[in-house]
């Protein structure tokens, strides 16, 4: 049973200013910089993200549309830091091959399968011809000849 929040000392407590959210922000754009860096399925992602959200922007959706398939690319994103951050917790601790280790990774390595799954999902119900996007398309593109 944890102590009630009186019974810990006022050191304890961890203390937040506006130093310490600076340092945090640093922290992790560190470690979004090392993941660039050091991890190739990372930048696939990025450049995946980066080609598609002025996609998702062009397009003649509504904000709501807009802002879901942008948020289910940073899910991508999200996901793929999260699996790397095992990845290399997992070679860390564990450097030899172990039947758990292989299940850890593979098991977060699905995650990331499932995020993407997720996107392709979320952009083609979006997408769906019966939604009106593909005759505002050509609307559109009519427009600009």
């Amino acid at each position: 049973m944890l102590p009630s929040p009186e019974v810990i000392a006022p050191s304890a407590l961890k203390r937040r200013s506006v130093r310490n959210f600076f340092a945090s922000v640093k922290y992790s754009i560190e470690g979004f910089f090392a993941a660039l860096k050091h991890e190739p399925s990372f930048r696939e992602d990025i450049i995946f993200a980066v080609c598609l959200i002025p996609v998702a922007i062009i397009l003649p959706v509504n904000a709501v549309s807009t802002a879901i398939m942008i948020a289910s690319l940073f899910l991508i994103i999200i996901v793929e830091l999260l699996n790397s951050s095992i990845e290399w917790i997992i070679d860390y601790l564990r450097p030899e091959q172990h039947p758990v280790a292989k299940r850890i990774k593979d098991m977060a390595s699905a995650a990331v399968f499932v995020s993407y799954i997720n996107c392709i999902v979320v952009w083609a119900v979006l997408l769906w011809p019966s939604n009106a996007v593909w005759a505002r398309i050509v609307e559109w593109a009519k427009f600009l000849h």
